[in-house]
């Protein structure tokens, strides 16, 4: 946990332990299946994604939302608003971005804090006043101090590592099931369906896990932005304002953002039916409306 100002969160910090712990023993079954059946090429290959979930996770987040580091003098305002809260917090600040993009959204992203970025679209920019985005930047800054980013960047590193297994495992059988196969007949087969069976049960269990821990830390974010600001309402009127905003974005547009819906402060989902929409990495509005209309309360009540 840093050691900013930002509230401690005990059932934060409790839920991605035990996240982090059972994703953990879906790696050790998926690397030693890995390391069986692969020997070096297992070890290698496990190596090489950890290397690369670690490493260019965030630029790859940056890079897909079309988000470029800004300067004070480029962007003044957004820059005025991060050091303000940074300085409120004690925290170091993060750099500062911004993604040339219609859809109202901000995201926090890299493997550490000193590391992080901290980026809004230009559609945020435009449609919310300073309080608003000052209370969306602080939820934002909240997932960088609670190493949230560095959390979910290691969580989901099972998950994809378990996908791209899965494809090759189907790869393997479509072009025969390997060419052990000619010269024994307990060969190649029955190791691609094991690796592709283990594959689609690590691949589950990592996607339910991670989106319980991400509905959570975005209500642990709201909480934790809106004690820092002390205004929660603008931080409910932005969340709100933003909700509305999205029906008017073309479906096009957020079905392109919906990948990096895990980041974002509130998710991107186009109309009809979408895995993002079943399987939510956000609480729903009305959850984090009420929560903010009890902080409210709570701030307000005489002393």
């Amino acid at each position: 946990m840093s050691r900013s100002r930002y509230r401690s969160d005990r059932g934060l910090i409790a839920r991605m332990g035990l996240t982090m712990f059972l994703l953990g023993l879906l790696f050790v079954v998926l690397g030693s299946l890995l390391v069986y059946y692969f020997k070096g090429l297992g070890l290698v290959i496990l190596v090489a994604f950890l290397g690369a979930q670690w490493f260019f996770s965030d630029r790859l987040a940056l890079y897909g939302m079309g988000g470029r580091i800004v300067t004070p003098e480029e962007a003044p305002e957004l820059h005025g608003i991060v050091d303000r809260l940074c300085a409120i917090a004690d925290m170091p600040k993060p750099k500062v971005a911004i993604a040339d993009s219609d859809v109202p959204n901000a995201f926090a992203t890299g493997r550490s804090q000193s590391h992080a970025v901290v980026c809004a679209t230009t559609g945020i920019m435009r449609r919310l006043d300073e309080r608003e985005l000052e209370g969306v930047l602080a939820h934002e800054l909240s997932h960088v101090a609670h190493r949230d980013v560095t959390v979910m960047t290691i969580a989901s590193f099972v998950g994809v590592l378990a996908g791209f297994l899965t494809r090759m495992a189907l790869w393997s059988g479509m072009m025969g099931g390997g060419r052990r196969n000619n010269n024994n007949n307990n060969g190649g087969a029955p190791v691609v369906l094991v690796v592709l069976l283990v594959s689609i049960v690590v691949y589950a269990l990592s996607f339910l896990l991670i989106r319980t821990l991400s509905r959570y830390r975005e209500l642990a974010a709201d909480r934790a932005g809106a004690y820092l600001t002390g205004q929660p309402s603008a931080l409910a009127s932005a969340l709100t304002k933003i909700s509305g905003e999205m029906g008017r974005i073309p479906a096009r547009d957020l079905r392109q953002a919906e990948a990096f819906n895990a980041f974002f402060f509130t998710p991107a989902i186009a109309p009809g039916f979408s895995l993002s929409s079943l399987f939510s990495t956000h609480p729903s509005l009305e959850k984090r409306l009420e929560q903010l209309g009890r902080i409210s309360v709570e701030l307000n009540r005489p002393s």
